[in-house]
Formats: structure tokens, C-alpha cells, sequence
């Protein structure tokens, strides 16, 4: 049996690099699509307004995203692939399918009807279960990578994040030809700063399904979880929709400060309590290597911790430059990852064939390695 190697640099592998291209010419084609029926609904500079003004903010949004995710990071093709996911193909779907179904209830009863039932009940339905598609092929597909609550929360987010930056780019670009500067700054004021959170709100609720489900040994939430999750994603969506459609200004106003501010702050609670999660299996699954004495007392509180990751990452750059941090980063990833691994196999999620011992000799290859450069040796 070929022996496994946990590489503790990146390695670009050539298969890999033409699947991405293959996806990113995919994504970009599709993007392209979509653009270009927004242009033709707004004009070049309208769409070109709404384009600057929808991507400014995204790199802010997606740094507090991944700032979430502080014990395992993902890998970074995962999470471009659910940005992209989001960004061009579940906004192409929905544009396509949101379009089609207004277009029916209009012919059949009347204008009015046709936007408010593409808003109340196609948007939600098909946004959300495209966006969710993507958490449902990194679940199955990608179950060493999707270990609980947290991943799901940082796929969602991303996918959610990329779906809003084009359908703002519509929205901003619809403002700006219509009313100018002014009905621009008013927009983006509503949907950029009142409510950026919207979105990843609404897709964070399958994600948290999904994590529950990948945490649980029962069949039942195995189930259940993610269909809840869904289900509670399409309703909170058509309830801020509706809001708007339905109940005009106060309503909507209503809406955000009893329904949407609450939902967000119970979401950085659920948020908080699956880090906690997370560092007590780091802390539960290393307690060995501390008993053996393969990691020091230091390296273990460091590695349970967020304050001791981050403060062990800070004095490997204050120490040793970018490159002791770049391997400090990677140890603490690497341990962390090593963690989930052993917790995965206490749980059963490995299947038969998978050489778990091999992968276990792999990480500790690994960490010895970068513990080495640490201790000087």
C-alpha cells in the first residue's frame, strides 16, 4: 500500500489545476451570461455602477466569514468553489427560473401577481436550494472537510456572499439607472449596510443542518437536520421578501428588528457555542500526544485555544519573520486537522476501505516536522 504523505507545504497537483480551470472557465462563462443580461436591463453604466459598488464590500464580508473558522480552516479550492457556486451558477438558475415562473403567473392573473409570487415564494424556494447544492456535494462528497456546524456556517456564508454580490450588482445597477447617484447611495445604504447579512443568514440555517447532521450518530437528525435546515432557510427568506412586498415600509421595518436582528445574534450564539465544540475536540483527541509527550504542555494550551492559537501565531512572526509564522499557521492546522481526523474515526464516518492508521502516521510525520523548526532542532 502506497504510504501517505500530509505535505506541511501547498502542492499544486496538475489534475487538480485543470478540474479548476475547467470550473473557473465554467463560472466565468456563466458569470459573463449573467452580466450580460443585466446589462441589457440596465444599460453599461448603470451595470458597471452596480458591478463596482456590489464587489467593493465582498472582501471585507469574506475576511469576517473566514475569521470564523479559526480551529480547521478549509481548504481554499472548497471555498472559491462555493463563492463561485453561489456568484454564477445558483444566480444564473434563479435568474432563469425566477424570470420563467413571474413570467407564467403574469400571463395567468397579472403583473403585480407574477412579481409578488416570483418574490414570495419562486425566489426563496429556488435561491436557497440552489445555493444549498453546493452544501449538499461537499457533505457527501467532501466528508473529511465538513466536520460540523462551523463548515457548514463558512460554506453557506461564502455561497450566500457570492449569490448577493450578483444580485446586488442587479439591484445597485437597476438604482443607479433609474434614479441616479441618489437612489444608488439609497440602495446600497438598505441592502449593503442595513441588511448585508441577509443572505448568508438565510443559507447558514442548511449549513447548520448539515453540520448537526455530520456531528450526530442518529439517523433520525442524520435526516432530519438538514431538511429543517432547509425548510427554515426558504421560510426566513420568504418572510423578508414578503415583508417588503406585502407590508411596505413598516413592516419591513418591523420585520428586520423583531425577525432578522434577533435570528442574527442567536446566530453568533450557535456560532460561539460550535467553536466551543470544536476546541474541546482538539482538546480531547491531542490529550494523548500530551501524555506521551509528543506535544509540550505549551503546545497543547496554545492548540485548544483561539487566544493561544492566535497568540502563538503572532510570536512566530514577532520571532522567526513570514516564514515561522507561515509554519506555525501550518502546524496549527495540521493539529487541528490531525483532531478531526481521529474524531471522525471514533465516529464511524470513515468508510472500511479508507487506511485511517495511514493518515494518522501521516499528520504526525507532519507535526514533527514543523516541531522540529520550532525547537530548534
Amino acid at each position: 500500500m502506497t504510504p501517505v504523505v500530509i505535505r506541511t507545504s501547498p502542492r499544486i497537483s496538475a489534475i487538480r489545476l485543470v478540474l479548476a480551470l475547467v470550473a473557473i472557465f465554467i463560472a466565468i462563462f456563466l458569470g459573463l451570461l449573467v452580466l450580460l443580461l443585466i446589462g441589457i436591463e440596465t444599460g453599461p453604466i448603470a451595470l458597471l455602477l452596480g458591478f463596482l459598488t456590489a464587489t467593493i464590500p465582498v472582501p471585507l464580508y469574506i475576511a469576517l466569514v473566514l475569521w470564523i473558522d479559526r480551529y480547521e480552516g478549509e481548504p481554499l479550492w472548497m471555498l472559491a468553489t462555493a463563492f463561485l457556486w453561489g456568484a454564477f451558477i445558483a444566480t444564473f438558475a434563479a435568474f432563469f427560473l425566477n424570470t420563467t415562473a413571474q413570467l407564467i403567473v403574469s400571463a395567468v392573473a397579472s403583473a403585480s401577481a407574477g412579481e409578488a409570487f416570483a418574490a414570495v415564494i419562486s425566489a426563496p424556494i429556488v435561491e436557497e436550494t440552489g445555493k444549498a447544492l453546493i452544501l449538499f456535494i461537499f457533505f457527501f462528497w467532501k466528508k473529511d472537510e465538513f466536520d460540523g456546524v462551523i463548515d457548514g456556517v463558512v460554506y453557506a456564508s461564502l455561497a450566500a456572499l457570492g449569490f448577493a454580490m450578483s444580485e446586488n450588482i442587479l439591484y445597485y445597477g437597476k438604482a443607479a439607472a433609474a434614479g441616479g447617484g441618489e437612489a444608488l447611495t439609497a440602495t446600497f445604504i438598505l441592502r449593503g449596510f442595513f441588511a448585508p447579512f441577509s443572505h448568508p443568514l438565510f443559507t447558514s440555517l442548511t449549513g447548520i443542518g448539515l453540520g448537526l447532521a455530520r456531528q450526530s450518530n442518529n439517523l433520525a437528525i442524520k435526516i432530519i437536520t438538514p431538511i429543517i435546515g432547509l425548510l427554515m432557510a426558504i421560510f426566513m427568506h420568504s418572510l423578508w421578501n414578503g415583508s417588503a412586498v406585502f407590508g411596505g415600509g413598516v413592516v419591513f421595518m418591523l420585520t428586520y428588528i423583531l425577525v432578522m436582528i434577533p435570528a442574527f445574534f442567536t446566530m453568533l450564539i450557535v456560532i460561539s457555542l460550535a467553536l466551543r465544540r470544536e476546541g474541546q475536540i482538539v482538546r480531547d483527541f491531542l490529550v494523548v500526544d500530551l501524555q506521551s509527550g509528543f506535544l509540550t504542555q505549551d503546545e497543547y494550551k496554545q492548540l485548544g485555544s483561539i487566544v493561544g492559537r492566535m497568540g502563538s501565531s503572532f510570536n512566530a512572526l514577532s520571532s522567526s519573520g513570514y516564514k515561522g509564522w507561515r509554519a506555525r499557521m501550518r502546524f496549527n492546522q495540521l493539529a487541528s486537522e490531525l483532531a478531526f481526523h481521529r474524531s471522525r474515526v471514533s465516529r464511524g464516518v470513515y468508510s472500511a476501505e479508507h487506511d485511517v492508521q495511514a493518515l494518522e502516521a501521516a499528520y504526525l510525520a507532519a507535526l514533527q516536522g514543523l516541531m522540529n523548526e520550532f525547537r530548534g532542532r
